[in-house]
């Protein structure tokens, strides 16, 4: 292996899995989230996906922009973000259109908010027993 491949990084890659759930809507425009809850209100209208089984450490080597891939059976959906360095939740991954940080906000400058993406995506998610696979994927 040559010096200027060992100099180089690989693009860091996280995968997790959600499920569905009956009040799962995702039409806020301004926001995606994901979460290991079990329930869902109908409030919770950026809500993707439920019983997220994301571990909050691996996130945090993530850096720079992202591409987020959904896939729900043979529907795919992408987005795209920037990462929180300041990202720190075990319990829920919020991806915000806007600049503001929380410690719940693992991505800003978010390319679309839950009421962009793919509609059949959303309601085969209405269904508890739908998995759907999350892909995060740094970009160079």
């Amino acid at each position: 292996m040559s010096a200027k491949e060992t100099s180089q990084r690989r693009p860091a890659q996280y995968t997790f899995q959600c499920f569905g759930h009956e009040n799962i809507r995702a039409k806020h425009h301004k926001t995606i989230e994901f979460t290991k809850d079990s329930d869902l209100t109908r409030q919770g209208t950026c809500i993707l996906g439920v019983r997220a089984d994301f571990d909050a450490s691996c996130l945090k080597s993530l850096s720079g922009k992202i591409r987020i891939t959904v896939e729900v059976g043979d529907l795919t959906d992408k987005f795209y973000a920037t990462i929180n360095p300041d990202f720190d939740d075990d319990h829920e991954i919020v991806f915000r259109r806007s600049t503001y940080r929380s410690k719940r906000t693992l991505g800003l400058r978010l390319n679309k908010g839950a009421d962009c993406l793919k509609r059949e995506i959303v309601q085969l998610m209405k269904d508890p027993d739908q998995v759907m696979k999350v892909t995060f994927e740094e970009l160079k």
